[in-house]
């Protein structure tokens, strides 16, 4: 499973334009031993686009081989045979790895005395617990690409709410957000309460690539999420979106127009669930009757609570669109009405009425 840092191979596409070397072999050292429920590795086992199994089997073009270490999809019994690649890495025996961290990262400082918030495995000689912030502070500086996967990683999620006792933060809170890996790359961050299975899949087969050569760096917003991914707000997705124009809101949960009024803040929040559905593109919250409470932004949850209630701006804004939205509707309507009538000309009858003259010819 472990790649030594002095045997890795290496391999060249001396027909590109420039020279860019690339890893035949790559290791992922996924560790969700963060302040989390291990629900985006739960997530992740519904990607299929491309599935996780393609990536591990090498059924994808142009990866390297991944060798994938998860506590929940490994095969290992568990102990210190499943923390093995990770001891090496430590040890600068195993290179070139992705960190992936999941779940958010205590302060281990505001405690006082012996104690942890979190820990992950047991030290080798003392038989005491390691800290997650020990495995990340050797691990993070030796990482070839960090990944944060999902919101408490990625900004400190639910655990990081204000009132917690833990301090936790999301891991460019802890690295540093001008944190730069071995590979030269930021932290990507790719929230979600879970991920998306495919807008993590994605992002990290794009980290890949570029792993191997082929491909640029992601292109990051400036919270170091994916562009492509999360440069759009959910209303901008959102197959009730077109209800919000037209000043036409949902009153309950049972109605298919636009639910702002309900409590959804889609309209703010940068998330591409509603346009990509959840698995094998169906669901996504607001599609299935589900408000966004804004899960994939860095000031969730507090800034979205108490959830179910109207945001503030969509009383506004509904306000200010209402007389625009009932004269828009109305006139579509109107159109609508005329456009659903046939044309006098589709008839049975002995005269052709519909302006065809089988004599005209061109003057």
């Amino acid at each position: 499973m472990t790649t030594n840092s002095s045997t890795a191979e290496v391999s060249k596409e001396p027909d590109r334009a420039e020279d860019r070397e690339g890893f035949d072999e790559i290791t992922i050292l996924w560790i969700s031993e963060g302040m989390s429920c291990d629900g985006d590795t739960v997530s992740l086992t519904a990607a299929d686009q491309p599935s996780i199994e393609d990536l591990v089997l090498g059924l994808i073009p142009g990866l390297p081989k991944v060798n994938l270490v998860n506590k929940v999809l490994s095969p290992s019994l568990g102990g210190e045979d499943f923390l093995a690649p990770y001891r090496a890495a430590v040890r600068g025996e195993l290179a070139p790895f992705i960190l992936v961290i999941e779940g958010s990262v205590p302060n281990q400082n505001i405690i006082e005395g012996d104690g942890y918030w979190t820990s992950f495995g047991n030290d080798p000689e003392t038989g005491e617990p390691q800290p997650l912030n020990w495995w990340i502070d050797q691990l993070a500086p030796k990482a070839w690409a960090v990944v944060a996967a999902g919101t408490c990683a990625t900004f400190g999620g639910i655990h990081a709410m204000s009132g917690n006792p833990t301090g936790c933060m999301g891991l460019a809170d802890y690295l540093g957000w001008d944190y730069t890996s071995q590979g030269g790359l930021p932290i990507v961050n790719v929230p979600g309460c879970p991920i998306q299975p495919e807008n993590f899949m994605e992002t990290l087969v794009w980290v890949l690539y570029h792993a191997a050569g082929s491909a640029p760096p992601p292109p990051l917003d400036h919270m170091l999420r994916p562009q492509w991914l999360f440069g759009k707000t959910v209303h901008e997705g959102c197959d009730r979106g077109s209800y919000y124009e037209q000043a036409s809101f949902a009153k309950d949960y049972n109605s298919p127009k636009c639910l702002v009024k309900t409590g959804c803040w889609g309209p703010v929040v940068n998330c591409n669930v509603p346009k990509r559905g959840w698995m094998a593109g169906i669901g996504g919250c607001p599609n299935v009757g589900g408000i966004c409470i804004g899960c994939t932004m860095p000031g969730f949850p507090d800034a979205f609570m108490p959830f179910m209630d109207e945001p503030p701006g969509g009383t506004l804004s509904s306000l200010a669109i209402k007389p625009y939205g009932a004269v828009i509707r109305r006139l579509r309507g109107v159109t609508n009405e005329l456009v659903n009538h046939e044309p006098r000309w589709r008839h049975n009858k002995r005269k052709l009425t519909s302006g065809y003259d089988p004599r005209w010819r061109p003057s």
